[in-house]
């Protein structure tokens, strides 16, 4: 791994897994995504991670227009890099899930890097009205659906968005997957240094357990030296654990309410900025250091925050 004493905070403000019925925190409007992103960088995360929702229903939208209501504002407010999704919604085209990034043309963009069993239909286990129609059905669904990312669309992904100048958060929910990087590392469609994010607690993907991530950060040693950085998120109740045991690897750390809707034990968070200010004072008890925006484009090479379409 990459070695540096910096740890890269990351924060992903809405994603696309959980429903409003679930938290009354979650940003769903572009001027709660931008006030939440704006929130998160000022409480110390160097990245935010960004999705869009429809603002009449919080159903997940990888609509143009609607990621053009809220990065400007973020990008004038904050030094934070701006990290778009190509993962989108479950379910959508894959024409749909790289629109925002093809259109913005970010520092960065997740790529996850290999198609998984993606079940979220547990998450809303507890709850017993749903605010909107469409919440429910979307998380049963999922019993029978596969995250699709076949070699072909992650190779017409990666083309399309490295010409423009756009580098990656490999999202990688297996050891496979680390793998199926390296197959394009070897054919040069990306180059060094690679930003891995190793996700840990989605049913379908590796289990939330402190031995999986030392497995992940090791595999990941032996594919790519000292090539890459290491970052981890969880879902749920593992997030605080196991990104603190990134940290203490050497590696980064993902928090937010994308991944965890909780401050603590049976504590919903009441913001993003919540979450990331605990990981940091975590971090700052354990003597690691808190990487600056600048810092972190320096660790992962991007191409600068004026070099964007938003």
């Amino acid at each position: 791994m990459k070695r540096t004493d910096k740890v890269i905070i990351t924060c992903a403000v809405t994603g696309s897994i959980h429903t409003p019925s679930m938290t009354p925190h979650l940003p769903i409007t572009a001027d709660q995504i931008a006030a939440e992103a704006i929130a998160a960088a000022e409480a110390g995360a160097a990245m935010v991670h960004l999705h869009a929702r429809n603002p009449e229903t919080g159903q997940p939208s990888q609509d143009p227009e609607l990621f053009r209501q809220f990065l400007p504002r973020i990008k004038q407010s904050t030094d934070a890099i701006v990290n778009i999704t190509t993962g989108g919604g479950l379910g959508m085209s894959l024409a749909d899930r790289l629109a925002p990034a093809k259109m913005f043309r970010p520092e960065v963009c997740s790529m996850n890097m290999g198609s998984v069993n993606f079940n979220i239909s547990g998450a809303g286990a507890k709850i017993s009205e749903w605010q909107f129609d469409w919440e429910l059905p979307y998380l049963e669904m999922t019993k029978d659906f596969i995250l699709s990312n076949t070699f072909a669309q992650i190779e017409q992904a990666m083309t399309q968005l490295s010409d423009q100048g756009t580098r990656f958060e490999f999202e990688c929910y297996d050891v496979a997957h680390l793998y199926n990087l390296a197959h394009f590392v070897d054919r040069k469609m990306v180059e060094p240094p690679f930003f891995i994010q190793g996700v840990f607690g989605i049913l379908g993907g590796i289990g939330p357990d402190p031995e999986n991530v030392m497995h992940m950060k090791s595999t990941a040693d032996r594919l790519f030296g000292e090539d890459f950085i290491f970052s981890a998120l969880a879902a749920g109740k593992h997030q605080m654990r196991l990104v603190t045991l990134s940290a203490l690897l050497g590696g980064s750390v993902r928090v937010g309410l994308e991944d965890s809707l909780y401050a603590g034990r049976g504590k919903l968070a009441t913001s993003n900025a919540e979450q990331v200010a605990k990981i940091r004072r975590v971090l700052e008890e354990l003597s690691l250091t808190v990487a600056t925006p600048d810092e972190a484009r320096a660790l992962m090479q991007t191409k600068g925050g004026d070099d964007v379409a938003f």
